[in-house]
């Protein structure tokens, strides 16, 4: 499988985005900033593949309505994602309510983030001649 630079170039920006956000929502939530050092590092490895293959099962899609597609990806992202950092949280925390408290606050923040995430990536070209070449083939 060839990896796409534009669903790589995604998965970063997006997962940079995350991890800032997950950081910040575990430490107001624990009081601990070690949990949310914690809970963002495990969550770059896991999110990254995660959200890579979600990418590259959207790019087959063929739901091409740009917003009934965003926001779509949004909640098949949002629910994937917000099961991994309960999960993680949970695990890190050893406190089930606070990987509760953590994913649900996330759930809100990164559909928010995400939605715009995506908007700003539709409108960037990096990466779809491919894309392109596809969809004037069909």
């Amino acid at each position: 499988m060839k990896i796409s630079k534009r669903h790589l170039a995604k998965t970063i920006s997006w997962r940079t985005i995350g991890t800032l956000d997950t950081v910040l929502i575990s430490y107001f939530v624990t009081g601990e900033i070690s949990y949310g050092i914690k809970i963002g590092a495990l969550e770059i490895i896991s999110k990254m593949l995660l959200y890579y293959f979600h990418e590259r099962l959207w790019f087959r899609s063929k739901i091409k309505n740009s917003n009934k597609r965003h926001i779509l990806k949004t909640f098949s992202w949002r629910f994937i994602g917000t099961i991994d950092t309960f999960t993680i949280s949970w695990i890190i925390t050893g406190n089930l309510f606070a990987g509760v408290k953590i994913g649900l606050i996330e759930t809100i923040s990164k559909m928010i983030l995400y939605f715009c995430h995506e908007k700003f990536w539709y409108k960037i070209n990096f990466g779809i001649d491919r894309r392109n070449k596809r969809l004037n083939s069909l």
